[in-house]
């Protein structure tokens, strides 16, 4: 076991690792919410309102974590969330993140922003994969990616929702994190205890860029392209324009970024496949409620017709159970896999990994539950 690995025993001990390793304003740019942060911490704190009331004796010697979703069978009930310039933390940094995914029996969601483009995956075979997109004001954009994605045999495709508008990330303003990263003098002096990261990542920076959003024969910098992104995004989306993509989009089709009541069950009808229910990591709307919290007005609109699933906060195997038993299928993990590849790209992923594995089988034998599907609320506290 390498020294990393010995002191990174828990995600807690991750994240201090990856902010030991990253410059601050590229750490920062992974770690940090809107605004105030309320709802980003929120997302953690509100699983310590949840009690386990456990029953040891009903003989929970063999622990079975595995899940069937989509015709897909995960080993556990953890996804690796859409987080975007994962290359921007360890040189391919989607790739080698796909790769830890895919040897622990797991999905891996592709983001919009990779530094990869989308058919890059593809060609590597790595899987099972889904792709993120968003509504964007040239719908024909929509439609591209959603036909890419089909073409480059991604199996479901998340439809972001919460992203409207750009949520306003203090912590980014304070440290003037562009992208690329451009560090001043002081910056580089200041970064005197992050060689390992500079040794890697300098060579990468500049081919640092949006690789879905390239044009064939196209030359536009970082900068045109998050240009080019940001003017795309589209606050008159309905409705109407998910259903042109369930239209187009054969496969699942998942809605990310649900928290009221009234979307899950307008998203049943409309015949979409799962839901995500997500504030955007506190990224977006500060204020907005907990992701948990909201989890089981979520679960009781949707009454099990189709699969719920959630992100945000997940920082223990204890609360991916919790997460279960209201009523998620499966929690998907963001910034806890960027931590990982930033200390030890594919290795390190693939650690985070096996604390939730550990930290979940752990949880259930001590509740006395062996499988997942046996979780509900009768395992809290009144």
């Amino acid at each position: 076991m390498s020294s990393w690995q010995r002191q990174a025993f828990n995600i807690s001990q991750m994240r201090s690792l990856a902010k030991k390793t990253l410059p601050k304003p590229v750490f920062d740019f992974a770690d940090g919410g809107a605004e105030d942060e309320v709802t980003l911490n929120r997302n953690e704190k509100d699983f310590s309102k949840l009690f386990f009331l456990p029953q040891p004796l009903r003989g929970a010697a063999d622990i079975d974590l595995s899940i069937d979703l989509f015709n897909t069978r995960l080993s556990m009930p953890v996804i690796i969330g859409p987080t975007g310039l994962s290359g921007l933390f360890w040189p391919n940094g989607e790739y080698v993140t796909a790769q830890a995914a895919q040897k622990a029996g797991i999905i891996y969601c592709l983001s919009h922003g990779s530094v990869c483009r989308l058919e890059d995956l593809n060609s590597n075979s790595i899987g099972p994969r889904w792709m993120q997109v968003f509504i964007y004001r040239n719908r024909g954009f929509t439609r591209e990616l959603a036909e890419r994605a089909e073409a480059a045999h991604y199996s479901a495709l998340i439809l972001t929702i919460d992203n409207q508008y750009l949520g306003r990330r203090e912590r980014d303003l304070v440290n003037g994190f562009s992208i690329p990263p451009r560090f001043a003098p002081t910056d580089i002096i200041a970064m005197a205890t992050k060689l390992g990261w500079m040794r890697r990542m300098l060579p990468e920076l500049p081919r640092i860029t949006f690789g879905n959003y390239v044009r064939e024969g196209e030359a536009a910098d970082i900068k045109t392209l998050a240009g080019r992104m940001q003017s795309l995004l589209d606050p008159n989306m309905t409705w109407s324009d998910v259903d042109e993509l369930r239209r187009i989009w054969k496969g699942p089709l998942i809605l990310k970024g649900i928290l009221h009541p009234d979307d899950a069950r307008e998203a049943v009808k409309r015949g979409i496949d799962g839901l995500i229910v997500s504030n955007h990591g506190g990224r977006q709307l500060d204020g907005a409620i907990s992701s948990i919290a909201a989890l089981p007005a979520i679960a009781d609109a949707v009454a099990g017709q189709i699969p719920v699933l959630i992100d945000g906060g997940f920082r223990r195997g204890s609360d991916i159970v919790k997460a279960i038993a209201l009523g998620a299928k499966a929690c998907l993990i963001g910034r806890p896999h960027l931590w990982g590849v930033s200390v030890a790209g594919e290795d390190g992923v693939s650690h985070v990994l096996d604390i939730y594995r550990q930290e979940m089988t752990r949880v259930m034998g001590l509740l006395g539950t062996k499988k997942v599907s046996e979780l509900n609320q009768t395992i809290f506290s009144k």
